[in-house]
């Protein structure tokens, strides 16, 4: 992590690597200290960092006690993906009309 910038926010930088740290981790979550222990952070940072990912909805608090990836992660994948499929669709249309112009 490079933080000379000083327009750079250390604690967003936390929370995002946090956000990071539960993909693929959807289903079992983890645990606090899995985290910490992953991150090389304080587990008292991972908790900060938690909870407002909790908070915003980005992470749920799973009944066993660890976390996982939150609906609103899966709100903004899904949106990209529609965002990507309609960019696609343009440029398909726009190379058939091109295709169709060349042809006379």
């Amino acid at each position: 992590m490079n933080t000379k910038n000083t327009s750079i926010s250390t604690s967003a930088i936390k929370v995002l690597r946090v956000l990071d740290t539960l993909k693929g981790h959807t289903i079992g979550g983890l645990s606090n200290g899995d985290i910490a222990k992953q991150l090389n952070m304080p587990a008292p940072t991972v908790s900060r960092c938690l909870a407002t990912l909790v908070e915003a909805g980005y992470v749920t608090h799973l009944d066993n006690g660890r976390y996982a990836l939150g609906v609103r992660v899966l709100a903004i994948g899904q949106a990209h993906a529609n965002e990507m499929a309609r960019a696609s669709d343009r440029i398909s249309e726009l190379q058939q009309r091109v295709m169709a112009a060349s042809r006379h």
